[in-house]
C-alpha cells in the first residue's frame, strides 16, 4: 500500500540539505519535507530549481503520495549546506569529485555527508576529494550501498516512487562513526541498516550487477530507440547469466579482502521480499521493477556512472585483493570501445579514491581507523 503522507509544520530550517534534484533528489527532498524536516534542496542546473519553485513544491506519486515543499531551493552551495547538520548527495556518482570541491570551504565539524548511494570506493574518493580542496573540518562520510527509492523524475515537480526498498546498508568513513550517523537517520529513514565498513557498502554495489550489462547487451535495442522495460524485457535468462557471473566475482573480491558481503539473489530477498531459485526468475517476480524503462540512449548513467564509478573501481579493488576477474573486465572494455572512451583512466581509480599502494590489510585498516582531519 501507498505511504500517503501530508504536510505539516517542519522541524527547524535546515535539518537537511539534499543536494541534486535529478530522480532521487527530487524524491528524498519531497519525503523528507511531507515528514515535516527543513530541507535544503541544491541543484547545479537552476532550470530545474526554477521548475520546482514555479510548481510551489514537490507532489509524490506511487508509494509515496503527497505535496510538500523544501524549505529553501537553490544553486549557491554555502546556502544550501551551511550548518545543516546531514547533507544527503544524491547526486550520479560522476558528480561526487565535483560536488565535494564545491562543498569543502563550507563544512564544519560535526555535519554528516551521506553519499546515495556511493557505488564502489565513493566515501573513499568524496574524502581525498575533501582533503585534497584543504578542508580539514571533522565531517563524516558516509555511503549507502543502493537508493532507498526507485524512483522516476515524471514531470517539474513530479515524482514516481515505484518501490520503497526494505532494507539500505550503509557504513561511516571511518567506521567507528556509524552510531552518529544513524542517531541522524534511523528516525526519518528506518531502512538503514549499519554494516562494518565502507568496503561493505562499496563491494554491495548492486548498481554494478544490474545496470551495465543488460545495457551494453541491449545496445542495439537502445540504439533503435524503441522503448521497452529495463528489467523485465532487458534481462533474458542468458543475460540474467552473465549477471551471476559477474556477481560472483564481486564476491569473490569481497571474500579477498575478508569483507562480508551479500549475493544478489540474497539481496533482492531482503530488499524487496523477493523469493526465488535464480537471478532472471528473482527479477522477473519483483513489482517495483515493472514498469522502469530501459535508457533510450546509450550514453546513460548506466553506463556513464555505473562503469567508470563502479566497475572500474572494483577491478582496482580485486588487483589489491589478488583475485581475477575477467567478466567485469570485459564489460568495462567494451564499454570502454563502445563510448570511446578509455574508463580505466577516466573513471574511479585506486589513486582518486586515496588508496594507491595499499595492501589488503592497510586498505581495511584505512577504512576502520579514525581519521585525523587536521
Amino acid at each position: 500500500m501507498a505511504e500517503e503522507l501530508r504536510e505539516h509544520a517542519g522541524l527547524e530550517n535546515g535539518d537537511f540539505a539534499v543536494i541534486g534534484a535529478g530522480n532521487g533528489g527530487v524524491a528524498m527532498a519531497g519525503y523528507l519535507a511531507l515528514r515535516g524536516y527543513g530541507v535544503n534542496l541544491w541543484n547545479r542546473s537552476g532550470k530545474t530549481i526554477e521548475e520546482i519553485e514555479s510548481c510551489g513544491g514537490i507532489s509524490l506519486e506511487g508509494e509515496i503520495r503527497g505535496v510538500a515543499a523544501p524549505s529553501k531551493v537553490t544553486t549557491d552551495m554555502e546556502e544550501a549546506v551551511k550548518g545543516v547538520p546531514v547533507i544527503m548527495v544524491t547526486v550520479p556518482a560522476s558528480g561526487h569529485e565535483a560536488v565535494a570541491r564545491l562543498m569543502a570551504p563550507y563544512l564544519r565539524d560535526g555535519q554528516i555527508v551521506v553519499l546515495n548511494p556511493g557505488r564502489t570506493g565513493g566515501a573513499l574518493a568524496f574524502r581525498a576529494t575533501l582533503l585534497r580542496e584543504g578542508c580539514r573540518a571533522s565531517v563524516t562520510v558516509a555511503e549507502t550501498n543502493t537508493f532507498v527509492y526507485a524512483s522516476r523524475t515524471v514531470g517539474p515537480g513530479r515524482s514516481r516512487v515505484f518501490g520503497i526498498k526494505k532494507s539500505v546498508s550503509i557504513a561511516a568513513l571511518p567506521a567507528a562513526r556509524i552510531m552518529q550517523v544513524l542517531r541522524a537517520l534511523k528516525p526519518v529513514f528506518p531502512q538503514f541498516v549499519p554494516v562494518e565498513n565502507v568496503m561493505v557498502t562499496s563491494l554491495d554495489n548492486m548498481g554494478a550487477v544490474f545496470h551495465p550489462v543488460p545495457t551494453l547487451l541491449n545496445a542495439a535495442r537502445v540504439d533503435s530507440s524503441l522503448p521497452f522495460e529495463h528489467y523485465t524485457e532487458g534481462i533474458s535468462p542468458r543475460v540474467a547469466s552473465v549477471l551471476e557471473a559477474l556477481d560472483r566475482e564481486r564476491l569473490a573480491i569481497a571474500s579477498a579482502l575478508g569483507v562480508p558481503a551479500r549475493g544478489a539473489l540474497e539481496w533482492l530477498g531482503e530488499s524487496y521480499g523477493i523469493k526465488a531459485e535464480n537471478l532472471y526468475e528473482a527479477i522477473r517476480a519483483n513489482k517495483a521493477y515493472r514498469g522502469i524503462v530501459a535508457p533510450d540512449t546509450i550514453e546513460c548513467r548506466y553506463i556513464t556512472e555505473d562503469v567508470p564509478f563502479s566497475l572500474v573501481p572494483m577491478l582496482a579493488l580485486a588487483e589489491i585483493a589478488g583475485v581475477d576477474v575477467p567478466v567485469i573486465r570485459a564489460a568495462v572494455d567494451m564499454a570502454s570501445a563502445l563510448m570511446g572512451e578509455d574508463y580505466m583512466t577516466t573513471g574511479r581509480t585506486a589513486e582518486s579514491m586515496g588508496i594507491a599502494g595499499l595492501s589488503a590489510r592497510e586498505l581495511i585498516e584505512h577504512v576502520v581507523q579514525e581519521v585525523c582531519w587536521r
